[in-house]
């Protein structure tokens, strides 16, 4: 009996072993993918220093991988993210939204906070008056998402500007149908205050 267990024992250490060093080598090899195309435009960290890319960092493994699968199949649009996606593997993909998801970028500063407290009201509130949903209801108080839904907290407000645009002009059809709707119902001023407010949460 006792022969019985140690040879179990053994047989599951071996399985955390392999186990540890294969997400070592997928990480490994995130790392080299990073280093050799995404920091151009996302920085090593995902903390993308331009406005116009998307911050990653702390993004949720699982969206990230489904992104980039995306842009390889051609269901979400993007000259930009076209070639560099084309040889990834989906072992890859997934290795890539760990890296990134592991990653910490603070928020940005408030700065207007007029402005903010528009935000801060549709974020969390929506408008009765157009029929928006909340931004709260479904990517959280924080903005933090899930799996499915992203992060949004301490993106960059012209990356969010820009994804409601395309979600409005149908551009973007790859997630949640819902976007479009929401899009549709934000006014231009409260679309540039949800898009401040968003930046300034952790």
């Amino acid at each position: 009996m006792k022969r019985t267990l140690r040879h179990l024992l053994s047989i599951g250490l071996l399985g955390l072993s392999l186990s540890a060093g294969s997400q070592a080598a997928d990480q490994a090899r995130a790392e080299e993918i990073v280093g050799g195309r995404c920091f151009l435009c996302h920085g090593l960290k995902g903390e993308s220093a331009s406005a116009v890319f998307p911050r990653l960092a702390g993004q949720h493994a699982e969206y990230i991988a489904k992104q980039l699968a995306d842009f390889k199949s051609g269901k979400r649009a993007s000259e930009t993210m076209k070639p560099q996606v084309e040889d990834l593997t989906p072992a890859e993909m997934k290795a890539l939204g760990q890296f990134f998801e592991a990653k910490v970028v603070g928020p940005r500063k408030a700065r207007d906070a007029e402005l903010l407290s528009v935000g801060k009201y549709i974020f969390e509130r929506g408008n009765q008056f157009s029929g928006l949903a909340a931004c709260a209801s479904c990517h959280g108080p924080k903005g933090l998402g899930t799996p499915q839904l992203p992060r949004l907290a301490g993106q960059h407000p012209r990356y969010i500007e820009d994804q409601l645009k395309q979600f409005n002009k149908r551009e973007r059809t790859n997630d949640n149908a819902v976007m479009h709707t929401i899009a549709s119902k934000l006014t231009e001023l409260e679309t540039h205050a949800v898009a401040e407010y968003i930046a300034t949460l952790d």
